[in-house]
């Protein structure tokens, strides 16, 4: 490789301005608009990178110093600054070396509505997710088909820039990521025009998800692998599934259970009836005895959502709401008065006090 100071020709002690001086010069002489020979682009390349190296304060120092940092003065021991010391007596720090640039990508997020209907035996959706996946180009290679990342020259591959600090007790050696390679210690010359050297795209593709039986609202599902792909073709990340279950109008849920109200006639509540519910998950025969009272609890096992963890499922939980005609015609108040005055029952009074009449009826539904 080309000594830099040798390709801009000046000394290795020039200042700033001649090393600029010297650079303009060059690339008037070398620029591809004025000399468009295969040699002369090849030599302004070199001579670009040169002045780019040598114009930074930091990368001309690391270059001077080359792989030949020296010794620290600390008694001669043959270290060359504190981080070695410490390496030596405590084991080493922070991995070295150049890093990868493959990496993995982020997490998804992603809000799935279902219908109660749905949740007792569950589902399967299709989503249409907007993220990256890998380049079909250069198959995260993030370089131009044909084309391959090369050694940088400035950290020489390792990705580092080293820096001597003279102190009292010797030379202090640090260490931070090469400026012109990022930290890779390589670069990429021609990058993949797809994707911009990044070696992904953004697309939108479809995940199958099947969601399963007895899911609730806030529960969130995780797909390892099905999130968005990482840079140069890294690793994806994993998708996650927020479910949202839909409010439904004549059914509820309580756990595993699933809750309706079966609204009665008062005749039906006294003489007893069979009724019919379209439920969630087909029809449902009920069967009311005589005397049903408002707030009684009619039970089907069975018929509720499947449970989450474990097996079977839950019940649907019937209250009945015994309804009360408001309006009467003169024949049906007639046939009311002589109905009670056949009870020959006494009026309204107060019943001993158990509980609230509503905690009563929650607790009966609920418990």
């Amino acid at each position: 490789m080309a000594d830099h100071y040798d390709v801009l020709g000046v000394s290795r002690d020039a200042s700033v301005d001649e090393i600029k001086k010297a650079y303009r010069k060059l690339a008037r002489e070398l620029h591809p608009d004025v000399n468009p020979g295969a040699d002369a682009s090849e030599r302004f390349k070199e001579v670009t990178h040169a002045y780019d190296v040598l114009s930074d304060p930091d990368q001309r120092q690391r270059y001077d110093l080359g792989d030949a940092g020296g010794f620290g003065g600390a008694g001669g021991a043959g270290f060359s600054g504190f981080g070695d010391i410490f390496d030596s007596f405590f084991g080493g720090g922070a991995q070295r070396g150049p890093r990868s640039r493959r990496e993995r990508g982020q997490d998804a997020l992603l809000r799935v509505e279902v219908d109660l209907d749905e949740v007792i035996f569950g589902t399967h959706r299709d989503l249409e997710v907007d993220t990256a996946v890998l380049c079909e180009t250069c198959n995260g290679s993030c370089c131009q088909p044909g084309t391959n990342p090369v050694t940088c020259d400035v950290c020489r591959g390792t990705g580092q820039i080293q820096r001597t600090v003279r102190s009292l007790l010797g030379n202090v050696v640090t260490a931070s990521p090469c400026g012109t390679c990022r930290g890779y210690g390589t670069v990429i010359p021609h990058p993949c025009v797809t994707c911009g050297g990044q070696g992904r795209v953004r697309a939108r593709r479809t995940v199958a998800v099947d969601i399963p039986a007895g899911v609730d609202s806030g529960l969130r599902l995780q797909m390892p692998g099905s999130g968005e792909v990482g840079q140069a073709g890294g690793p994806n990340g994993d998708l996650f599934l927020e479910i949202s279950v839909r409010s439904n109008d004549d059914f509820s849920r309580n756990g595993d259970d699933i809750l309706c109200t079966l609204e009665v006639p008062m005749t039906d509540a006294i003489l007893g009836t069979e009724a019919t519910i379209p439920a969630l998950d087909g029809d449902v025969d009920v069967e009311l005895r005589a005397g049903v009272q408002s707030g009684e609890i009619i039970t089907i096992k069975g018929r509720g959502i499947t449970r989450l963890r474990g097996s079977g499922r839950g019940d649907l939980r019937i209250g009945v709401q015994v309804v009360t005609p408001t309006k009467l015609d003169h024949k049906e108040r007639e046939l009311i008065q002589r109905f009670a005055k056949g009870r020959k029952q006494h009026g309204p009074q107060l019943a001993h006090f158990h509980q609230g009449l509503f905690a009563k009826l929650r607790d009966r539904f609920l418990g």
